[in-house]
């Protein structure tokens, strides 16, 4: 636990500042803005990756779903209890500098604005921090790794929505690369993001052989608490991507 917290708090800001020093290197006209914007969807694409393949891991290797432990379920967590530390105050740094022109200095005032302007992820970085992670560390037990896995591989969508991030600071947003990269952004954000609710219930629905139905009345109540909290800001997400896609497909100038 301790070595695994010590590693990925040095990994991820350590990476974070490497990527803003190279790319001082590769592209010398780019403004430190932009710089940090880059380097910040870099991490969170490297950081995905982690955590999808180690879900797929975890998912392929439970074949009884209640039951069955990897100890990367418990691991990854170590992982993302940093990770998540280290990108509220990207998310920060990254809003200090897109408003500069209007606050000239760190303060009180761009914190209050940060949390105004970013309070949904602020909230759901927190609610890992403090909910998910005493829930899948203490009080699931020994039960659940696959279920933990599949939370995990929500992670899939997000370096499709750091590509397009990317090829708008690129001025790449005309482009077929982007048409394709949101099309892609649309499937696994739904495949991962919401579908992955049904599945994970429809798994424990085939393993302890009741209907699906039931399910939500067999299991824990703060099992249904946690997955209720965690879809509920997917699907404002989902809906945001989906009127973006119509304005992207439709040909509409903006």
């Amino acid at each position: 636990m301790w070595r695994t917290l010590a590693l990925a708090s040095a990994f991820f800001p350590g990476l974070f500042i490497l990527c803003i020093r190279l790319l001082r290197w590769a592209a010398p006209g780019w403004s430190l803005k932009d710089r940090i914007l880059l380097s910040g969807r870099l991490v969170s694409t490297v950081q995905a990756t982690m955590a999808t393949v180690s879900g797929i891991t975890v998912v392929l290797s439970c074949k009884n779903v209640v039951y069955d432990r990897h100890w990367l379920a418990v691991e990854y967590i170590w992982v993302l209890v940093p990770y998540m530390t280290y990108d509220i105050y990207v998310m920060y740094l990254c809003h200090w500098h897109r408003a500069r022109n209007l606050e000239k200095k760190h303060s009180l005032a761009s914190v209050w604005s940060f949390l105004l302007h970013e309070r949904l992820m602020v909230t759901h970085h927190l609610f890992i921090l403090i909910v998910l992670t005493p829930i899948t560390q203490h009080f699931r037990g020994e039960l659940g790794d696959f279920f933990v896995g599949c939370i995990f591989t929500a992670e899939l969508s997000t370096p499709f929505v750091s590509l397009g991030k990317i090829l708008m600071q690129l001025n790449m947003q005309d482009t077929l690369l982007h048409k394709v990269n949101g099309i892609l952004v649309l499937v696994t954000f739904f495949l991962c993001r919401i579908l992955l609710f049904p599945f994970m219930y429809a798994a424990y629905a085939r393993q302890v052989g009741i209907p699906l139905y039931l399910v939500p009345f067999r299991i824990p109540l703060h099992c249904n608490i946690a997955n209720a909290s965690l879809i509920a800001p997917q699907l404002y997400w989902f809906r945001l991507i989906c009127r973006k896609a119509a304005r992207l497909y439709g040909g509409s100038p903006a």
